[in-house]
């Protein structure tokens, strides 16, 4: 996996721009990222009593690191009542795994970098 397995469900110049393009940064910053998918991700679940706290959490890693359509699904998400939740957190949990993936070839292309020095 590298840059060019890139779907675009993130903008890694909004990653870039906060962390002054200094790849270790960056590799920090989306380590952290992945590991709060991996945190709140079990709770995008409407019969989870923190589901809302979960996609609430996950909108600001998102926009953080550029994930914006991950962010708007958590938005829409969030905004919703318990009844009509379910299928708006199927949609962040797909806009997640799609972020996760571009997050991961791009981890990879910075792992690349770093070992041409």
């Amino acid at each position: 996996m590298a840059r060019r397995d890139l779907s675009g469900a993130v903008d890694f110049a909004v990653l870039e721009a906060a962390t002054g393009g200094d790849d270790g940064i960056s590799e920090e910053v989306l380590g952290l990222f992945a590991q709060q998918a991996a945190l709140w991700s079990p709770m995008l679940d409407a019969r989870d009593e923190g589901w809302k706290d979960a996609v609430h959490t996950l909108r600001g890693a998102a926009a953080g690191i550029g994930a914006g359509p991950l962010a708007e699904a958590c938005q829409a998400a969030e905004a919703a009542d318990k009844a009509a939740a379910p299928p708006l957190l199927e949609r962040v949990h797909d806009a997640l795994e799609m972020a996760l993936a571009d997050v991961a070839a791009y981890r990879h292309e910075l792992m690349l970098r770093s070992l041409r020095g």
